[in-house]
C-alpha cells in the first residue's frame, strides 16, 4: 500500500444480513469488516451478491434523509422547513460545528468503501462448483463468472461514488483502496492534494465503465437501480465539472507547476460529460411534471434510488390540510428564478407580473411547488391567512409555499394509504446536458453546443431559445437553469458553494409570500423575509468530524473551524 494513500437497487424495508454489523468508526474504522467471516461470506455466490446489495444501501438518501424528516434544500435559499427544532435549522442559523454537523455522513461512505474494498479482494473464491462441474450447467456458470465481474465493477464504482461524496463536502480526503488492517497505524496518513482525489475517482470511473455495460445484462428490471456504464461515466462528469469550478481549483494544496489550468479542468469536464452523451442510451423525458411520477422506465434517467412503497414523504410533505406535517417549504427566492414564458425574468416590480404572479410562468414551476389555490387532489391548496393550508395551523407553511415534486398524489394520508414507492435520480440526462454546457462555456465560449444542450432543457419547460450571449451572461443562465431544472434534488448546496457565491445565495435573507385576500374576490401577494440565514466563510467546506482530526496526526482541521 502506498505511504501516501490507502491503496438501483430495490431497497427492502428490513435487510438481514448476518455478516454485516453497525458499527462504523470513520475511515480508520477496521472493526467492522474484521468481524466477518470472509471465508464463508465470499464463498457463497448469494451471500456475495446480498454483501454488495447492503453497500447499495449506503447510497445517498434523497427523500427526508435528515430527522424530523427534513431535506437539504431547506439548508437553501430554495426552501425552509417547516419545524423550527429540526436539526437542518442549524444550517440556517449557523451553530453548526466539528462536533455537530447534521449532515456528517463520514462514517457513513467511509463503512460503504470498506464495504467495496472488502468485495474487491475477495471475489476471487467465489464457489461456483455447482456448475463449474456439470456438464450441463456450463452457460449458468459462465453467466455467474460473468455477474461475479460485474459485482466488481459496480463495487468499485460505489467505491468511487463514496470518495467523491466526502471530497465534495470535506475537501481532499483519505483514499481507501483496500480493506486496513486492524492492527494497522493510519495516524501519519499524509492528506492528498485536490488533484490526486479527483485522479484517483475519474480512474476509478472509467476502470468501471470498462467493464459494466449500458443496461444491466440479466434482468432488465434492475436497469434503473444497479451501476452501468452510464452511471459510472455520469460521475466522472460530476467530478470534472466540481473539479474545474473556482472553489476546487482554490483549494490551494497543489504546487503551482503541476496545477491543471482552469481552461484544461473545463475541457475534462466538458469531454466527461460528451462522452455520456455520445452513448446515446438516455432522452430527455417529454414532461418535467411526469418525470417524478415514479416512472422507473423513464430514459432520462441514468442511475436512480428506488423506494419501497410507503406514504412518509408524503405525511412529511403534504400540505396540512391534506394530512401533511408541512414539510419543506419551497422559499420565495426559488419561486422568483421561474421565468415568464416570453422568456423574461419575473418581476414584482411589473404591476401586471405582480397582480398574477404565478400565471404565464416556467412550466417547473407548477410541476415543482404548490402556490395558494393550486389545485391537489382534486381540492385547492389554501395558504392565504385563515386558510386551511395557512398559519396559525400546525406545521403550516413558512413561506406561503408547499412542495409538489417527488409527491404522490394518489396517496390518501388519512385512510393510511400508501404510496407506490419512490424514485430519486442520482444521476439523469437533464444534468450532464447542463453540465456539458457549462464546461463548453468555460473552455470553449463560442461553441454552438453551448446554446444546443441548454435550450433542450429549455424547450421542455416551455421556455424560448437563448443565444448570442456573451461568456458571463450564458454563466448566470446555465446557473439559472440548473436552479430551477434540479431543484430539491440536492444540487443547489454544492454548486452555490462550487460556484463561490454561497456568500450571497445561502446566506440571504429566506424569503416567503405575503397573502390578502381582496373584499371582491382574489388576492395580493408582496414578498416577505421569512428568516435571515447565516452563512460564513468557513462553510464553503464542512469541518472535518473533531474525532478523526485527533487520530490524524498529519492533518489540520479545515480552514476556519
Amino acid at each position: 500500500m502506498n505511504a501516501k494513500f490507502f491503496s438501483y437497487i430495490y431497497i427492502s424495508a428490513a435487510i438481514s444480513i448476518a455478516f454485516t454489523l453497525s458499527s462504523c468508526n470513520g475511515f480508520l474504522d477496521r472493526e467492522e469488516d474484521s468481524f466477518i467471516d470472509k471465508t464463508a461470506t465470499f464463498d457463497s455466490y448469494n451471500r456475495t451478491k446480498q454483501y454488495l446489495t447492503y453497500a447499495y444501501t449506503l447510497l445517498p438518501d434523497g427523500l427526508n434523509r435528515f430527522s424530523r424528516e427534513a431535506m437539504l434544500a431547506s439548508a437553501t435559499d430554495d426552501a425552509e422547513f417547516a419545524i423550527e427544532s429540526a436539526e437542518i435549522q442549524q444550517f440556517n442559523n449557523g451553530s453548526w460545528n466539528a462536533l455537530n454537523n447534521p449532515d456528517d455522513v463520514w462514517n457513513r461512505y467511509y463503512s460503504g468503501i470498506s464495504k467495496c474494498c472488502t468485495l474487491l479482494e475477495n471475489t476471487n473464491h467465489v464457489n461456483l462448483d455447482i456448475s463449474r462441474l456439470d456438464p450441463d450447467k456450463q452457460v449458468e456458470y459462465a453467466n455467474s463468472l460473468k455477474d461475479i465481474r460485474m459485482w466488481r465493477a459496480e463495487a468499485r464504482f460505489l467505491r468511487a461514488y463514496f470518495h467523491f461524496e466526502l471530497l465534495k463536502r470535506y475537501g481532499p480526503i483519505p483514499i481507501v483502496t483496500s480493506t486496513l488492517s486492524i492492527n494497522g497505524n493510519y495516524e501519519n496518513t499524509l492528506r492528498p492534494t485536490m488533484k490526486e482525489v479527483v485522479d484517483f475517482i475519474a480512474k476509478e470511473c472509467d476502470i468501471a465503465a470498462d467493464t459494466l455495460e449500458l443496461t444491466p445484462w440479466r434482468n432488465v428490471n434492475d436497469a434503473f437501480g444497479r451501476a452501468t456504464k452510464g452511471a459510472a461515466l455520469a460521475l466522472k462528469s460530476r467530478l470534472w465539472l466540481y473539479a474545474a469550478s473556482p472553489l476546487y481549483v482554490d483549494f490551494g494544496d497543489t504546487n503551482e507547476a503541476n496545477k491543471p489550468t482552469d481552461v484544461a479542468l473545463w475541457k475534462s469536464a466538458a469531454d466527461a460529460a460528451k462522452a455520456v452523451i455520445d452513448l446515446n442510451q438516455y432522452e430527455l423525458a417529454s414532461s418535467y411534471a411526469d418525470l417524478f411520477k415514479n416512472d422507473f422506465q423513464n430514459k432520462e434517467y441514468i442511475f436512480v434510488r428506488r423506494y419501497a412503497a410507503n406514504s412518509d414523504f408524503e405525511k412529511s410533505n403534504f400540505p396540512v390540510s391534506f394530512g401533511g406535517k408541512g414539510g419543506t417549504n419551497p422559499s420565495q427566492n426559488l419561486v422568483d428564478d421561474y421565468e415568464m414564458l416570453d422568456g423574461t425574468p419575473f418581476d414584482w416590480n411589473d404591476p401586471a407580473k405582480a397582480a398574477q404572479p404565478f400565471e404565464n410562468r416556467d412550466a417547473r414551476l407548477g410541476a415543482t411547488i404548490l402556490m395558494n389555490m393550486a389545485p391537489f387532489k382534486g381540492k385547492k391548496v389554501a395558504t392565504y391567512p385563515e386558510g386551511a393550508d395557512a398559519s396559525p395551523n400546525p406545521n403550516a407553511t413558512k413561506t406561503g409555499y408547499y412542495l409538489r415534486k417527488f409527491l404522490n398524489e394518489d396517496v390518501n394520508i388519512q385512510t393510511g394509504g400508501s404510496s407506490s414507492g419512490h424514485v430519486v435520480p442520482l444521476f439523469r440526462l437533464a444534468e450532464i446536458y447542463l453540465n456539458y454546457a457549462e464546461a463548453l462555456n468555460e473552455c470553449d465560449p463560442t461553441n454552438p453546443d453551448i446554446a444546443l444542450y441548454l435550450n433542450k432543457v429549455r424547450n421542455r419547460a416551455s421556455l424560448p431559445n437563448v443565444s448570442a450571449l456573451s461568456q458571463e451572461q450564458m454563466r448566470a443562465v446555465i446557473q439559472h437553469e440548473r436552479r430551477v431544472e434540479l431543484a430539491f434534488e440536492e444540487h443547489r448546496s454544492w454548486d452555490v458553494r462550487r460556484w463561490k457565491i454561497a456568500s450571497s445565495t445561502l446566506g440571504a435573507p429566506l424569503m416567503g409570500v405575503q397573502i390578502e385576500r381582496k373584499p371582491l374576490g382574489g388576492y395580493t401577494y408582496m414578498p416577505v423575509k421569512v428568516e435571515q440565514r447565516v452563512f460564513q466563510p468557513k462553510m464553503y467546506w464542512y469541518p472535518i468530524p473533531q474525532s478523526e482530526v485527533l487520530k490524524l496526526k498529519q492533518w489540520k482541521q479545515n480552514n476556519g473551524w
